[in-house]
């Protein structure tokens, strides 16, 4: 993590960010605490007229249709706590969706800005947990803690009222055992947070640990490493086993507590009006205690707790989402930290693709590896680049691409409305060939993917496979050779609508018949007017370009019609 990135976090604490993050669904979150407030009044009328039905009953005897009006009370008070309930319900689950849908876009456009370079050093296997588990534990905060707080805070202080204006010693009661579980609940919610931060590592590393052995599993077991492999994951999945063990019984321990303090307040209460009611107490208000006054403290008591209660059955929420946080804010801060790929000031000129002046790139704890670096591209040119292995090239494309940002220079590149991207090893996802394709052009028909085929020279291969397009692709290309997937990106290349592709080393480890099927398929690319950089070493990609380019030293150097000839000459003999 960047510096920029740790002071970002320092000055917005995960509090603050998850704070920051019902902005827009403000909406949802006060139509959460609106109805609970209201289902905590309905609650207050419902004990209300229950007492006051009873007291008629037993004290003055009157007959049922003379409590019909506490009757009716208590049945719409049932009804309205009901349908409250329901929509705080609603309104929170519409609240976390809502915030989750949000972070989780904003998490996505992060990792497309920020490349497959920088999250190199990334395991996916982490970035999935992020992108999944993390944005997940986000929800219970927004859905039923953050309404939950601010109704236990309002609905408990309307009860003490209520309480205090019938007899003000049960509510000096309520009032001193109230603090008592907002106490508990900020103890436990420190070393909470702190257990669910380990969690979302563990699960991680786990996540990581297993996805490399599975990929690994022909090598392991080759070396005879299966059974130990084996181990390790039972290893790292004990290790996250006990750490969820752990936090679950945090969990459960810290509601038992809590529930036994809120049991032991009720009980007090209770005492204290039964032996007011014998008149057994005299101090104060006891005395003047009745049916009516003693019933409704002591089914407002329950009730005076209930909203806290709930909430520290949901404070568990908080501490996930605490955790969650971390890694997030860290993740995003990264990506808004991130250098602009394009200075403003420098713009294409109505023929040009790709402008560079003066373009610097250093990687971390390394020297310059290239630049300066001045180059204009024209549309429909074809370029080649070449030189050793680390010269540089690879870099060149990823700052074309905007993979990386440049260190220094300004650089302008077309791209609307994209650019194409190949490379030695072409992206191939679980699924059929059909639907490998559409990554890049999601609309197009099934006659344009066989004419793309087509183009790249995979006519026959399609012709010959029973299931045609729906032919099943395993993740990284089981199903496929090596120039087969080659062949396949070149396919996508010409679905794709992008005027600039950039290429490195695309014929790289193929044998001579499929070296020769995808030059081809570059040379129909050249004819359909697409512009073409290439980073590579052979000989016939070389012929074909306009112009031709060596980078020594991190700078460019223009290779002279001699010297392309004795390179290529070179090339050919080092073949043979």
């Amino acid at each position: 993590m960047s510096a920029d990135s740790q002071n970002r976090r320092s000055a917005n604490p995960p509090r603050a960010w998850l704070k920051q993050q019902t902005h827009g669904v403000e909406r949802w979150y006060r139509g959460a605490v609106g109805c609970g407030l209201i289902a905590g009044a309905a609650t207050l009328a419902q004990m209300g007229g229950l007492a006051w039905t009873v007291d008629r009953l037993v004290t003055y005897h009157a007959s049922l249709e003379q409590t019909f009006g506490g009757v009716a009370v208590i049945v719409i008070a049932v009804m309205v706590r009901a349908i409250a309930q329901a929509g705080q319900e609603r309104c929170g689950l519409e609240c976390g969706l809502r915030v989750k849908q949000r972070v989780r876009r904003r998490v996505l456009e992060t990792l497309a800005a920020l490349g497959p370079v920088r999250l190199a050093s990334r395991h996916s296997a982490g970035l999935a947990s992020q992108v999944v588990d993390q944005v997940e534990a986000l929800e219970g905060y927004y859905a039923r803690f953050l309404p939950q707080m601010v109704v236990a805070a309002l609905v408990p202080l309307i009860y003490l009222v209520a309480v205090l204006w019938l007899d003000w010693l049960a509510g000096i009661w309520l009032l001193i055992a109230a603090p008592v579980i907002p106490l508990f609940m900020a103890l436990i919610g420190m070393g909470a947070q702190r257990l669910n931060e380990a969690q979302f590592q563990a699960v991680t590393r786990l996540s990581g640990h297993f996805l490399d052995r599975v990929r690994g599993i022909t090598t392991l077991k080759l070396f005879g490493l299966g059974e130990r492999s084996v181990t390790e994951v039972e290893a790292v999945a004990h290790d996250y086993r006990r750490r969820s063990l752990k936090t679950l019984r945090v969990a459960f321990l810290s509601s038992a507590v809590l529930e036994f303090f809120a049991a032991v307040s009720v009980a007090v209460v209770a005492i204290y009006i039964g032996f007011g009611l014998l008149g057994y107490i005299n101090y104060g208000p006891a005395g003047s205690l009745n049916l009516f006054s003693g019933l409704f403290i002591l089914l407002l008591a329950p009730e005076f707790f209930q909203p806290l209660r709930t909430l520290s059955q949901h404070y568990h929420d908080r501490a996930s989402a605490l955790g969650a946080a971390e890694g997030l804010q860290t993740l995003l801060a990264e990506g808004e930290s991130l250098t602009p790929q394009e200075e403003a000031g420098l713009t294409l000129a109505g023929d040009e693709a790709v402008r560079l002046e003066r373009v610097e790139l250093r990687h971390a704890g390394r020297d310059r590896l290239l630049g300066p670096v001045t180059l204009s591209v024209k549309r429909g040119e074809v370029i080649a680049l070449v030189g050793p292995s680390g010269s540089g090239k690879s870099s060149l494309l990823q700052l074309m691409a905007g993979f990386v940002a440049p260190d220094g220079g300004k650089l302008a590149v077309q791209r609307t409305p994209g650019v194409g991207w190949m490379d030695q090893r072409a992206l191939i996802v679980q699924g059929t060939l059909a639907e490998n394709l559409r990554l890049v052009a999601p609309e197009a028909s099934d006659t344009q993917l066989q004419e793309a085929l087509t183009q790249a020279g995979l006519a026959r291969w399609l012709a010959a496979s029973d299931r045609g397009l729906e032919t099943p692709l395993g993740e990284r290309g089981v199903g496929l050779s090596g120039g087969e997937g080659q062949r396949l990106a070149l396919a996508r290349l010409f679905l794709s609508s992008a005027p600039l592709l950039l290429l490195d080393e695309p014929t790289a480890a193929l044998d001579a018949v499929t070296e020769r099927e995808v030059i081809a398929g570059l040379q129909r690319l050249v004819a359909h007017g697409r512009t073409l950089i290439v980073a590579t070493h052979h000989s016939e990609i070389m012929a074909m370009a306009d112009r031709v380019y060596a980078i020594e030293g991190g700078t460019l150097h223009r290779v002279a019609s001699q010297d392309l000839r004795d390179r290529v000459s070179h090339h050919d003999e080092e073949v043979c």
